[in-house]
């Protein structure tokens, strides 16, 4: 395989879909530049019909594309078809598991499809990894869904590819298997596999991924590495617990006029919104307290990665503060 500093290479990737049945064409992916460093557990999110299927299936060579080009580990797609196409490993959403073979045998068949020889393949320790081991030869159909989760995700790594995608890897698995498939793309990952990953599971991405990129509408929102996201909202909630019923919602926002200031229904619980560049919390707790709020008790909770999420994806244009978490590749 080649040696290269990015794992994947996207420039001006267009996808339209031709229109059919009555219904318009339908651009599903704008002209993406993406570069994937090699090495990274990198996460691609984006809400329902953003592209990231479809990003997906043009790496996977599922979907033909429109326009632009794609690289591989290095391999042009349009160049090296073949290359490219073995150089990468898709675990897709959908549990297509063929019902009629032990999974021992589905791997054994997905190696052979990929010109693996008998000599060179692993499926017994693939099995084994995954916690599959005592399942080799019975029935695919007899799974539980969850296993049938990480089944896919071994039949993607028959051919032992340096580049890995998890399309919701996680999806209908529970804690504990949860847990055991990220131990496994970490030890992944730490032999030098890229992990492309996509969730709905915000905080797995924040807990796992180096670099994320956001997508929406067909095009990149924003891409960064994980901290650099997170601090580009530098929005911070003070909840404030009063120990007496606070004073009208409009003398305490008129009190701290560059927050937001609102109340927990039926409750003594304020909550303000700031900007960390703005304000401060001390400078916030002495307004509030000029303003006859009697403190009990204080907490804080940092903007994460949903809040960052749901601001770069609103219906509207990306905003200058989206472009300015954009990084540079």
């Amino acid at each position: 395989m080649s040696n290269t500093e990015f794992a994947i290479e996207i420039e001006a990737l267009r996808k339209t879909y031709a229109a059919q049945a009555g219904q318009p064409a339908k651009q599903a992916l704008k002209g993406v530049d993406l570069r994937i460093p090699a090495g990274s557990i990198y996460g691609l999110l984006g809400p329902n019909g953003a592209g990231k299927s479809t990003m997906i299936n043009i790496l996977a060579g599922l979907v033909t594309k429109t326009s632009g080009s794609v690289r591989i580990w290095g391999f042009d797609q349009d160049v090296n078809p073949r290359m490219a196409r073995a150089s990468i490993g898709v675990v897709p959403q959908e549990l297509n598991i063929d019902p009629f073979l032990s999974p021992l045998q589905s791997l054994e068949v997905q190696a052979g499809l990929y010109g693996v020889p008998k000599s060179e393949r692993h499926s017994r320790a693939l099995l084994a990894a995954l916690g599959l081991a005592d399942k080799a030869d019975a029935y695919a159909r007899t799974l539980s869904g969850g296993m049938r989760r990480r089944l896919l995700v071994a039949k993607a790594m028959v051919h032992s590819p340096p580049v890995l995608v998890l399309d919701e890897p996680t999806a209908g698995v529970d804690i504990e298997l949860r847990r055991q498939l990220w131990d496994f793309v970490r030890d992944l990952n730490a032999r030098g596999v890229t992990i492309i990953l996509t969730t709905h599971y915000l905080e797995e991405a924040e807990e796992m991924c180096d670099r994320i990129a956001i997508i929406h509408q067909g095009a990149l929102r924003a891409e960064a590495p994980t901290a650099e996201l997170l601090g580009a909202l530098d929005g911070k909630t003070l909840r404030v617990e009063c120990a007496a019923p606070p004073p009208a919602l409009a003398q305490l926002q008129a009190a701290l006029p560059q927050a937001s200031v609102s109340q927990l229904a039926d409750s003594a619980i304020l909550e303000v919104s700031f900007r960390q560049g703005v304000l401060d919390a001390g400078a916030i707790l002495h307004a509030l307290l000029g303003a006859g709020v009697q403190i009990h008790d204080v907490t804080t909770r940092q903007a994460d990665l949903e809040d960052v999420f749901l601001y770069l994806t609103q219906d509207e244009d990306a905003s200058e503060a989206a472009m300015a978490v954009k990084a540079a590749p």
